[in-house]
């Protein structure tokens, strides 16, 4: 009885988690005036299934399901990583939110292209600490708490 009580405390701490990050990514958005781009919203989805996952788990504590929660969130962690290479110019983002030289395109394509394009741009950093971005610090924080999902799975 005592190993379930550890691998659901190991499941609560990592789904609320998720959870803090989700709420702070949406107070960043609605409070602080900061839209997110594509990439930052891709890396919610992943948080989004880690929170379902860790609810069910409450219930239902086993060590296919904390897996299944670090899966999730070594996704977003993945998807973080790549978001922190296009910030830092490591390699190139998405053509939908980041900037490109247009090559081939016609006076009247790249105007199409220009006024079709996102407001929101994945490789501009608009807030940092420490020297990290968002999606820096979204990574470390999924790194952590895949590791707290592995703990859980192998309690």
């Amino acid at each position: 009885m005592n190993e379930i009580l550890t691998r659901r405390t190991l499941i609560l701490i990592a789904a609320a988690g998720s959870a803090a990050l989700m709420l702070g990514a949406l107070g960043f958005q609605y409070i602080g005036g900061m839209p997110p781009c594509k990439l930052c919203l891709w890396q919610r989805y992943p948080h989004v299934a880690a929170i379902l996952i860790g609810a069910v788990a409450l219930a239902l504590p086993r060590a296919s399901l904390a897996l299944a929660g670090a899966a999730a969130t070594l996704t977003t962690a993945g998807i973080a990583f790549y978001h922190t290479g296009v910030e830092r110019g490591w390699w190139a983002g998405p053509t939908s939110c980041s900037s490109t030289s247009p090559t081939g395109l016609s006076t009247d394509d790249l105007f199409d292209q220009i006024m079709a394009a996102p407001v929101i741009r994945c490789d501009e950093v608009p807030w940092e600490m420490f020297g990290l971005s968002m999606a820096s610090w979204n990574m470390l924080a999924s790194l952590a708490l895949a590791a707290i999902w592995i703990m859980a799975a192998r309690r």
